[in-house]
């Protein structure tokens, strides 16, 4: 409840990104809402609404609007990245559609969506050294991959998700190596080729990319993301973090 922040990022023309921490005096909650200062979001049911009201850094300009994410099915299984149990992440809605109505900037669109959450009782730098995820849509549902190196081994994971609800593991390919961002970030994907489409966020420690690849038989385009868990615990990372990400 003390460091509390709704991050925001927009790509393509108009780019914009924002994630100001709050203690808890501006954090309110409850079963089905959760307030972040002048932002929020609720659960009626049937989807999930997130208003949006920001301030982007270091550079102030407001993000504010409206994002509502309608989930065909939840999933309620929650899975462990770690032996010890430490670690946990669940993907609440894998195949969701999203409505995007800002009017700072003005900028409004549907399409598809995803939706998850992770949970941890320890710094995730104390327990896992890099992590390579995406999120992939297939015809009929979603492909996930986690290829975890933890401090205890690695973790390889793959599902594929539908849009009813179900869930099967499948082979995951052999890791393959992607270009390495301006950073010198790491990159690499399970898949039997593929290539950077788009690198969406790149900084000292994590990235984000689109990639065009091969999985479940065909081509697809997944949303793809690295982190580096050693980089980002170097004391310089640390000391550069409050510019991109004040406290309120």
């Amino acid at each position: 409840m003390r460091h509390c922040a709704l991050n925001v990022a927009l790509y393509g023309k108009t780019r914009r990104w924002a994630m100001t921490e709050r203690g808890a005096a501006a954090v309110e909650r409850g079963p089905d809402f959760l307030t972040i200062g002048r932002s929020g979001m609720e659960w009626d049911g049937s989807g999930l609404t997130i208003r949006i009201d920001e301030t982007t850094a270091p550079i102030p300009r407001r993000i504010q609007g409206v994002v509502r994410l309608y989930p065909p099915a939840v999933e309620d299984r929650t899975l462990s990245l770690d032996t010890a149990g430490r670690h946990r992440w669940r993907p609440i809605a894998p195949c969701a559609r999203i409505e995007v109505a800002l009017n700072r900037p003005n900028l409004s669109w549907s399409g598809q969506a995803y939706f998850d959450t992770n949970q941890g009782d320890r710094p995730l730098e104390a327990d896992f050294v890099r992590w390579d995820w995406s999120r992939t849509p297939v015809p009929g549902g979603t492909a996930i991959l986690y290829d975890i190196e933890r401090q205890d081994g690695p973790l390889t994971l793959a599902m594929r998700y539908d849009a009813a609800g179900g869930v099967q593991d499948f082979a995951a390919p052999p890791a393959l190596t992607l270009p390495r961002t301006r950073w010198g970030i790491p990159r690499r994907i399970c898949s039997a080729e593929a290539s950077v489409v788009h690198t969406l966020e790149d900084t000292p420690f994590y990235a984000r990319s689109v990639v065009a690849a091969h999985m479940l038989g065909g081509p697809v385009t997944a949303m793809h993301e690295s982190l580096s868990l050693d980089r980002f615990a170097r004391p310089w990372v640390q000391a550069m973090l409050p510019f991109r990400m004040p406290r309120i």
